[in-house]
């Protein structure tokens, strides 16, 4: 058991490594912490390790936020420049790479 609760902390680092954008980020965080409460909970309710039912579920709402971040639309435009840009949920012009 304390291999997949390792094993999941050092997929959880590898995740939050490939998350760019601020927004990505809080998304993440966000799902980890809903995550673990729900797999603690979980297992609680079931007899199960709690420590790995908080690490599974935060492992899975992390990458569930970062996915439900990336699938969101964004319509992208251009500047007077050229360059291209998208808004955020907060209306802040977001510049394309």
């Amino acid at each position: 058991m304390k291999r997949i609760v390792v094993l999941m902390v050092v997929l959880m680092s590898v995740l939050a490594g490939c998350v760019s954008t601020q927004a990505e980020r809080k998304s993440a965080a966000r799902g980890a912490l809903i995550g673990a409460a729900g797999g603690a909970l979980i297992s609680a309710a079931t007899g199960g390790d709690i420590g790995q039912g908080a690490a599974i579920g935060a492992a899975s709402g992390a990458t569930i936020g970062v996915i439900r971040e990336n699938g969101k639309e964004r319509r992208v435009y251009r500047d007077n420049n050229g360059r291209r840009y998208w808004h955020d949920d907060r209306n802040h012009r977001r510049y394309i790479r």
